[in-house]
């Protein structure tokens, strides 16, 4: 197990967007569809740091709700459709653009977490002020 200098790297966005390892960029990120691995298999990093909390689900519903809504009110305007055909039409759309992009920016944000050293925040609290 060698550490990589920084600039031995791969790209935070090419690990990040293929699942790999944001240190080595071989070994996997995803133990499922977004399960993190304990650690890489082909490095040992270990990937406790990864926390990616809410970001990705924010992110894909903020994509999600641009894609389908803004669709959705052309669609309305312009032919005004029954409404069995709009469900028809935006269940499956928006089964794709939320779970589609999902894992993808679920690595991003670890990938991009580990490249900028992110950490969670943490107090430091003289003991006077305790």
């Amino acid at each position: 197990m060698t550490t990589q200098p920084p600039h031995a790297r791969p790209s935070p966005f090419v690990a990040g967007l293929a699942g790999r390892c944001p240190r080595c960029g071989k070994g996997k990120l995803f133990r499922g569809f977004l399960a993190v691995r304990p650690r890489c298999e082909a490095c040992g990093l270990d990937f406790a740091f990864a926390d990616a909390g809410d970001g990705p689900a924010v992110f894909v519903i903020l994509l999600a709700g641009f894609v389908v809504v803004g669709a959705a009110l052309l669609v309305e305007m312009r032919y005004a459709p029954p409404l069995w055909l709009h469900a028809v039409l935006w269940v499956p759309l928006v089964l794709i653009v939320t779970l589609g992009p999902l894992r993808l920016i679920k690595g991003l944000l670890i990938a991009l977490q580990f490249h900028h050293g992110a950490a969670e925040g943490r107090l430091d609290r003289n003991k006077e002020d305790a």
